[in-house]
């Protein structure tokens, strides 16, 4: 399950494209962290993509 908690991000679909232009199929995946997080005022693990843990959208457990 690489879908972040947070914000949904998860996988994404496009094309390879080569030099002739002939396109195949390829998937982007989500940079997803597990991580020790507060959630409603307990210690949680929760996968979470990197941009909402600088974006500072998840509090870290100590």
């Amino acid at each position: 399950m690489a879908k972040c908690s947070v914000c949904g991000k998860g996988l994404s679909f496009g094309h390879n494209v080569s030099h002739s232009n002939r396109k195949t199929s390829r998937t982007w995946k989500a940079n997803i962290r597990k991580v020790n997080a507060v959630v409603n005022g307990s210690k949680k693990k929760v996968a979470v993509c990197s941009r909402c843990l600088r974006s500072g959208k998840v509090t870290r457990a100590v």
